[in-house]
């Protein structure tokens, strides 16, 4: 007689996770299985997960404690699952994930299909020329404090499929383990790092905020990127009771916002001249202020538009240091290119998509690492700023497509 298995899991959808996995790379998690070596043994290993996955018998390892430097100060606990644990998860993703997809909010933007953060700042832009004022929210710790009895109750209005929510309830109270080996217990939170933990944090912020604020404050748009959010209101006096409102809702779903960071803001510009404490915010990298623009018929005046932020500015610089450029001193200008113009192409898709002048600026850094390099590679050059510049100038006229920003004109300039 043929056992069958509690629960019914394709096997082809644990080989497709496996590969989205992959994709994504990552490192190991305290097993210290690399994808190299998963690879290796991949038949057999997938054939486990799937084998225990269906017969109720799979138990999630602790979760890899790392905490890394947050750029404005302090750490930020970051878990990583082994290579095992991220495939189970994302078999499960890969089954709620479309089910979830119907049900969430349009103006919530993180880690979905067909979203992006740049359509976050671009609808933010548009909605701050029509509404006076913002509410910018931080939420202390969000991942760190998810009720887990409020996000279990919140999937399983979704799902009855017994296999997803029993993992779930595995995966939420999986230990942390440090790099000294002991355990850290979990009653609530789930980790940043884990596959499943975005599609997680998107329900719970869906029902806590999201349907909130469409049943109590139809009025006042938001973006949201996971738990990055900011709130559009047309008078000062609602946004101030949007504000508290919202930190009731919060503390009733166990959060609370950042009583610090969260703020009100004025969108002041040409037109709106109030005085206010507050008059510019920062979203997705983005630093939301008053700016001269230009419109159609050539002439300036102030907007309130977002451009890229210091925060992503002091993160370029930090890149570009560890490039360490100066010293390649047996590169060529094509290995050069080879090494940044991936990196370089990232921050013009993502930084350059709003008042690209901004960004230039930074670029332009660039070019100075460039003239560095080149006084310290050739000896005509040495002691020679001019020289260098221009012979670097020459080159960009030459050849403006080998670098990255000298494609979108950032180029040395002639001495």
């Amino acid at each position: 007689m043929i056992k069958t298995k509690p629960f019914s899991i394709p096997k082809d959808i644990v080989q497709q996770a496996y590969q989205r996995v992959k994709d994504n790379r990552g490192s190991a998690g305290i097993d210290e299985m690399s994808l190299e070596r998963f690879e290796e043994g991949r038949k057999e290993h997938l054939y486990r997960l799937w084998n225990r996955m269906s017969s109720g018998s799979y138990m999630p390892s602790p979760v890899k404690l790392v905490e890394i430097p947050k750029q404005g100060g302090g750490k930020r606990p970051l878990g990583i699952p082994t290579i095992t644990d991220r495939i189970a998860q994302m078999v499960v993703t890969m089954t709620l994930g479309p089910e979830l997809e119907q049900v969430f909010h349009k103006d919530s933007y993180g880690y979905r299909t067909r979203k992006s953060a740049l359509e976050a700042v671009g609808k933010a832009r548009k909605r701050c020329w029509k509404y006076d004022w913002v509410l910018d929210l931080d939420i202390k710790s969000f991942f760190d404090n998810i009720p887990h009895d409020l996000l279990i109750r919140a999937v399983g209005k979704h799902t009855d499929c017994k296999w997803v929510l029993l993992y779930i309830k595995r995966w939420i109270i999986a230990p942390y383990q440090h790099t000294d080996g002991s355990l850290t217990e979990r009653k609530k939170g789930i980790p940043q790092g884990a596959v499943i933990s975005p599609l997680l944090a998107n329900l719970f912020l869906h029902y806590c905020m999201d349907e909130w604020l469409r049943m109590y404050y139809p009025d006042c748009p938001f973006e949201r990127y996971a738990d990055d959010s900011v709130i559009h209101c047309k008078t000062e006096a609602q946004t101030v009771e949007l504000k508290e409102a919202l930190d009731g809702r919060m503390k009733a779903c166990g959060l609370e916002l950042h009583p610090v960071k969260t703020k009100i803001v004025y969108c002041k510009d040409g037109n709106r001249r109030k005085d206010y404490s507050d008059v510019q915010f920062d979203f997705l990298g983005y630093t939301f202020r008053a700016r001269k623009a230009m419109n159609k018929q050539g002439e300036y005046f102030t907007s309130f538009i977002p451009a890229v932020s210091n925060k992503a500015k002091m993160a370029m610089r930090t890149k570009m240091r560890i490039w360490k450029l100066h010293r390649k001193g047996g590169s060529d200008l094509t290995k050069l290119a080879k090494l940044i113009n991936p990196v370089v192409q990232g921050w013009i898709n993502y930084y350059g998509a709003f008042y690209k002048a901004e960004l230039h600026l930074v670029l332009d850094h660039v070019n100075r690492l460039l003239v560095k390099w080149a006084m310290r590679k050739y000896k005509r050059l040495k002691d020679h700023k001019v020289r260098a510049i221009n012979w670097m100038a020459e080159i960009a006229q030459r050849s403006p497509s080998l670098f990255a920003h000298w494609r979108i004109g950032v180029k040395p300039l002639v001495g």
